[in-house]
């Protein structure tokens, strides 16, 4: 078992795409807000260093920082990644799904689709290989999340609470506290998240 988690997107096509939208988006919504670096960089909590990283595009953020960002500006992380549109109804092209997070044995996080911020709702697969750990610290208040498991199971934990999800079964979590999802098991697990969070 791997004790590193929050393992972002490697080198590569969907890097470079995922680098591009964010420094567009990032800069172009901050300066409408006319917010400088510093405070953008003080309301997501993050570095001022990590934050011009990322406008210029030569950043590699976690998830954890890709949600503070989209939480500071009033986004969702779909519109900061180019994975939302205006119309009523819209397609999604499969080469459109970036995947956010890699684990050591090449499990993947992708999000399918969201919708526009604040208040967002995402659809997410993720695949992890036996071993493989995901932690994340809590999003915003209120922030629900529904699970299925297609194959393997799920180690589920949120707060002092764990849970066993076993294929064909779902779970439904409140994730505004540190949450982690693993794989302990042998084969390899693929599951279905759909994360819901409301802004006041």
């Amino acid at each position: 078992m791997t004790n590193k988690v929050n393992i972002t997107t490697e080198g590569g096509a969907d890097m470079a795409r995922v680098s591009d939208a964010l420094s567009l988006t990032i800069k172009s919504w901050r300066k409408n807000k006319k917010l400088s670096l510093d405070e953008l960089s003080r309301r997501a909590g993050i570095s001022k260093g990590m934050l011009v990283e990322v406008e210029k595009g030569t950043a590699n953020p976690s998830i954890a920082i890709l949600c503070k960002l989209a939480a500071a500006l009033g986004l969702s992380v779909a519109e900061l990644v180019n994975v939302t549109r205006a119309p009523a109804a819209f397609l999604i092209d499969s080469d459109d799904m970036p995947v956010l997070w890699r684990g050591e044995q090449g499990g993947s996080a992708q999000l399918l689709a969201g919708t526009r911020g604040p208040d967002m709702i995402e659809l997410w697969r993720w695949t992890m290989f036996p071993g493989e750990i995901f932690t994340s610290a809590g999003h915003p208040e209120g922030t629900a999340e529904l699970l299925h498991v297609e194959q393997g199971e799920l180690t589920l934990k949120v707060a002092d609470t764990e849970l066993c999800v076993v294929q064909g079964a779902s779970a439904v979590a409140r994730t505004d506290a540190a949450h982690q999802y693993a794989n302990h098991g042998s084969p390899t697990l693929i599951f279905t998240m759909c994360v819901a969070e409301r802004h006041a």
